[in-house]
């Protein structure tokens, strides 16, 4: 997204989420639109470029209807920089605990890795062949006495044997790089990299370095020799540059249960993980300089996608100010039986695919009948509607109680196909759905 290329359009970002999510057509165009508007923010004129902001999105709906997996399959499709936070896990700054700008600190970790993996991909061929060279230094060390010619000639016979594989097995030693990171005894509940005490990468040289020596096959060794001589020959300022410009003009940042920070109103005592902390994330989301150990970080074009079920409270309870800054308001419904039979085995990642490729790997054909699909959907459905409503995340629990006994029964002889059918899923099911107190803890 930092070149002007071609992007998905919104009705083709639409079509790739269908693959996987089931429904919710309103919270899909939503984020397709947002989405599509990076690009056409970043092929702006520049003059107008830094004033157009991110339409900041509010996800309204019951847990399990879908909300992380759309806002996760769209920093898929965009190859950004996305990270997902629980909105309850933060404090008021002062109070022990994770404050705010961490989110942000976080997301350019992400988008350091990211930056980095793509650039040791560009650069893998020549480490590869470096690597190479290393690998037969360490198969034939160099004997003195020998001609040139006579060297040069057993190389490339080692070479040939390296690349038929035949030396895969070898064991070699060879001298791996560590470091020794510097040691800080912190009183606090919170972990080290709260503190943002991790040493900056061009800080590294302050650091004592030893290698120490490890006998591997040659294949791992290959591994380590290659992510090496790659490391080495990529330039990290520039990782780094790239990585917070991508934070800045695509970052994505998902807040999930967004309504559990909305005060109650109660007036006992300060409030250090509900009003405080929105009061916090305001300035995050309007915009403002985040410092990390990488540099400074404008949070101005950043796109924020909260999500809550608001069973509790509702919208309008969140600071006004928070409000005018998720302009996009999102209601995604509850899921129906028809919803459940299509996300059941639609979806490319859909759970009977997982359960049937689970059942492959031990040489078993997995075969759930339509009707059983139906009986699921119909389960899931009631026990939702006469216990909590946890949407599709219900499947899960039905399907592996469905599917408990063949689970732990295979591999068995002779056993190489599985029928499951209506009446199977009734008998396993129907006493447990009747006994109103019993499908509580199990389902």
């Amino acid at each position: 997204m930092e070149k002007k290329e071609e992007f998905l359009t919104p009705r083709e970002i639409v079509r790739e989420l269908d693959r996987y999510i089931i429904g919710q057509e309103k919270a899909k165009k939503a984020v397709a639109i947002a989405l599509r508007n990076r690009w056409r923010r970043i092929n702006a004129p520049p003059h107008l470029k830094e004033e157009i902001t991110p339409n900041n999105i509010l996800m309204i709906g019951p847990t399990g209807v879908g909300k992380t997996e759309i806002a996760r399959r769209l920093a898929a499709l965009a190859k950004a920089p996305f990270i997902k936070v629980e909105a309850t896990r933060f404090t008021e700054v002062g109070y022990v605990g994770r404050d705010v700008e961490s989110m942000i600190r976080d997301l350019v970790g992400i988008a350091v890795n990211m930056v980095k993996k793509e650039k040791m991909e560009e650069v893998r061929e020549k480490a590869e062949r470096i690597a190479e060279e290393r690998l037969i230094d360490l198969l034939m060390p160099t004997p003195s006495g020998f001609q040139e010619s006579d060297l040069t000639s057993s190389r490339e016979k080692i070479r040939e044997m390296l690349r038929e594989g035949l030396f895969e097995d070898r064991m070699v030693e060879i001298d791996v790089e560590q470091k020794v990171a510097p040691f800080f005894e912190v009183l606090s509940s919170s972990g080290i990299e709260e503190l943002n005490l991790n040493v900056p990468e061009g800080l590294d040289a302050l650091f004592p370095k030893f290698r120490k020596r490890r006998r591997v096959p040659v294949k791992e060794a290959r591994k380590i020799l290659v992510g090496e001589e790659a490391q080495k020959l990529i330039d990290m300022d520039e990782v780094v540059e790239q990585a917070l410009r991508r934070v800045e003009t695509s970052g994505i940042i998902f807040i999930d249960e967004i309504d559990k920070i909305v005060g109650a109103g109660s007036g006992h005592g300060p409030d250090v993980s509900r009003e405080g902390v929105q009061r916090d994330l305001l300035p995050i989301v309007e915009g403002s300089s985040v410092m990390t150990k990488y540099g400074m970080v404008r949070t101005d074009h950043i796109l924020f996608i909260a999500a809550g079920a608001f069973h509790k409270a509702k919208p309008s309870d969140l600071i006004p100010e928070l409000q005018g800054r998720f302009p996009i308001r999102v209601e995604l419904s509850s899921l129906t039986k028809e919803d459940f039979e299509r996300i059941l085995v639609e979806p490319e990642n859909s759970l009977v695919r997982q359960y049937k490729a689970l059942l492959a790997s031990e040489g078993v054909d997995l075969v759930i009948t339509e009707d059983a699909v139906k009986t699921i959907a119909e389960y899931a459905a009631y026990v939702n509607e006469k216990t909590e409503n946890i949407g599709a995340r219900r499947l899960h629990t039905i399907l592996s109680l469905v599917l408990e006994d063949f689970l732990f029964e295979i591999p068995k002889p002779g056993l190489s196909e599985v029928i499951v059918d209506g009446k199977y899923v009734e008998k396993k099911l129907q006493g447990i759905v009747e006994d109103e107190d019993l499908s509580k803890y199990i389902l």
